[in-house]
């Protein structure tokens, strides 16, 4: 048994949420076959929701949050994993209802660990985290469905948000031109030196006439916002292109006709990391550690420690961060 520290969510009698550094036991974390020392946590916009209480990503507390995490292996009963070897977890129910990152140990099923790939270290793995992941995989169903490079320019809509901008990054590293689009025009040299060939705002994704087809003005893209902003990507897609949606910050509706499938042969592509197959998780990581791993992560990330949480989770909750931030245990 091991005492570590943890960054703790309590509901107290009056229903309010409250956060605190603790110290816990490796005996009281949730039972799994692979015990982990995490060397670093990515903090995403869930772990803010998950911190501020919301019961729509965590349903009972106290909790540790932390989506993401990456570290070595303390102990496991598991074949696949012995003590010492370096690896990553994402997704699944980690930092949801399954104590998360924000503690220096988690205690996860092995079918949920992730090795890290050779040419990768550990805290790269969470600068990437869930939102290069899932940019990742965006791509993959997109290519598996036809999209090549030489077809024309991806547009990102949301590009400075953490899985826009990690997809303005990956698309590029993987040879395509980038369209970055933002309501933030101050963040545009930002998103050039992420890999955008150009930059538009807001409304030069966001088609007021609606109409069902609309003149070709990408190739295909990753969708962050939703709403009328998706419903436009589809009408401007090119032929045989891909729009793959993975976000809602505008709005989880929109109306849309079969015109750009029947005329224009289109794919709507939906992203879903959480529960992706182990297989295809091994392959993306190695990839993202290698043919897609995107330029300037140290320039992106902010690294922090759990005595800054709170801060940082109040920034990311208004939208104030910028790039990743990853949160260092201080062993």
């Amino acid at each position: 048994m091991t005492n570590f520290k943890a960054y703790r969510i309590f509901e107290t009698a009056e229903g309010n949420f409250e956060r605190k550094i603790v110290e816990r036991r490796t005996d009281d974390l949730p039972e799994g076959d692979v015990l982990i020392k995490v060397a670093y946590a990515g903090l995403n916009y869930k772990d803010g929701l998950s911190s501020s209480g919301h019961k729509g990503i965590t349903k009972e507390f106290p909790h540790t949050p932390g989506v993401d995490a990456s570290g070595f292996v303390e102990a496991s009963s598991s074949i696949a994993f012995n003590e010492g070897d370096k690896v990553l977890v994402t997704g699944y129910d980690l930092g949801m209802n399954t104590d998360g990152g924000f503690g220096e140990y988690i205690r996860v099923p092995s079918a949920w660990v992730v090795p890290l790939p050779a040419t990768f270290d550990l805290r790269s793995a969470m600068i990437l985290g869930t939102a290069g992941f899932t940019a990742a995989l965006a791509l993959y169903k997109m290519e598996m469905a036809g999209q090549k490079p030489e077809m024309g320019e991806l547009v990102v809509t949301g590009a400075t948000g953490g899985v826009g901008s990690m997809a303005v990054s990956v698309f590029s590293k993987a040879g395509y031109d980038v369209i970055a689009s933002s309501g933030k025009t101050a963040s545009y040299d930002y998103l050039k030196m992420l890999g955008a060939t150009r930059c538009e705002g807001r409304d030069y994704c966001n088609d007021e006439k609606k109409r069902p087809v609309a003149r070709m003005k990408w190739a295909g893209g990753l969708d962050t916002v939703g709403g009328n902003t998706l419903t436009s990507l589809m009408a401007a897609c090119g032929k045989n292109g891909s729009i793959a949606v993975c976000g809602l910050v505008g709005s989880p509706d929109f109306n849309a006709t079969v015109y750009p499938f029947l005329l224009n042969g289109i794919n709507l592509i939906g992203v879903e990391s959480a529960e992706t197959r182990m297989e295809t998780r091994v392959e993306l990581w190695n990839k993202l550690s290698s043919i897609w791993k995107p330029e300037h992560l140290d320039e992106i990330a902010t690294d922090i420690s759990l005595d800054q949480l709170d801060e940082y989770i109040l920034k990311i909750l208004d939208g104030k961060t910028q790039g990743r931030v990853v949160v260092k245990h201080g062993f």
